[in-house]
């Protein structure tokens, strides 16, 4: 009587795993469930709150420009910070009170293209002298927007 052994016996017997998964997701539940009822509250956020006092002063200009516009006939070319006209007599001292109270200490020159150079190098020197850490040169496109 010839047998075979193809099989190798009886198969050894194997664990039903399926309730064990059943009860695991379960656990993970109940556990997510606890951590978030148990938990206080998030980070403290610090929202800006409005003015106490709606009608104060609006903040100041950040940039500072000094303007060199177009000289009349041989003369001085007409000068002017953030728009308004300043006499060349009055330039470090007008600079020196903007800046005294600040800490970022940048000031940008523009000129027409009719400005002689000497009068925009003069304008840096003063603004130096006034207390200005740079100054920076603003092309006429920078300047149109």
């Amino acid at each position: 009587m010839a047998m075979s052994m193809a099989g190798g016996g009886a198969s050894a017997p194997q664990m039903n795993v399926t309730p064990l998964i059943d009860v695991l997701l379960v656990l993970i539940i109940i556990f997510m469930v606890i951590v978030t009822e148990t938990k206080e509250k998030g980070l403290d956020a610090q929202i800006p709150q409005p003015p106490a006092n709606p009608d104060s002063a609006p903040p100041p200009v950040r940039t500072i420009v000094i303007q060199l516009g177009e000289a009349r006939s041989g003369d001085v070319p007409d000068l002017k910070i953030n728009q308004q006209r300043v006499q060349w007599a009055e330039l470090k001292m007008r600079l020196q009170d903007i800046f005294k109270a600040r800490a970022e200490k940048v000031a940008f020159v523009e000129g027409d293209d009719e400005v002689n150079f000497e009068y925009v190098a003069y304008v840096i020197d003063t603004a130096r002298a006034a207390g200005v850490e740079r100054v920076g040169l603003l092309p006429k496109e920078m300047a149109a927007r």
